[in-house]
């Protein structure tokens, strides 16, 4: 078994530059912070169209929709989190317990735990529009349809309320319809 020391040893003598991410201090952002070069921010952006950028430093983050959280020092386990947050729909407490979150930009989907799930699940079916009809689906646990056939989830925005999660200090992020929301081509 080889160390994390040889793999970056081999993996410079095999390309141009070496980028690692990390929580202790050799991690990149750290390293260049204390250099004076970034402030310690990571983060990355993903066009709905494809494609994307992952940034270092502060200099280029978009001024409005995002929501800064700062990422706890300690988590439970070898993640990426900003500690507990409160979920919201549609601005109102669904009276659960603040829950841990974690960030894994590597999942297609977000997880809750079985009553938050439950909660948002209960939240989401009494405030749908009339418009809108539950209808069983052979992959998805919960689908709707509507009197004509949805290509976007752009078109059932309205229908929706937002999701959101309150990590305290002022902290609050946003999460709209077309962000948990997907089409399907299987329903019945």
């Amino acid at each position: 078994m080889i160390s994390k020391w040889e793999r970056m040893a081999r993996c410079r003598r095999r390309r141009t530059a070496c980028l690692r991410l990390g929580k202790d201090q050799l991690a990149c952002s750290s390293s260049s912070s204390k250099k004076g070069i970034t402030k310690i921010v990571v983060g990355h952006c993903f066009s709905t169209n494809g494609g994307g950028f992952l940034f270092f430093g502060d200099d280029i983050v978009p001024t409005s929709r995002v929501t800064w959280v700062p990422m706890a020092r300690t988590t439970s386990g070898n993640y990426y989190s900003p500690g507990s947050g409160t979920l919201y729909f549609d601005r109102r407490s669904l009276g659960v317990k603040p829950m841990e979150v974690v960030f894994d930009s590597g999942s297609t989907y977000t997880y809750f735990a079985a009553q938050p799930y439950q909660a948002t699940v209960n939240e989401l079916k009494a405030g749908l529009s009339k418009s809108l009809k539950e209808v069983s689906d052979v992959i998805l646990p919960l689908c709707w349809k509507g009197q004509k056939v949805f290509k976007y989830v752009s078109e059932v925005k309205n229908d929706f309320k937002s999701l959101f999660l309150n990590f305290g200090k002022n902290s609050v992020m946003e999460i709209p319809p077309e962000n948990y929301l997907i089409v399907t081509v299987s329903v019945r």
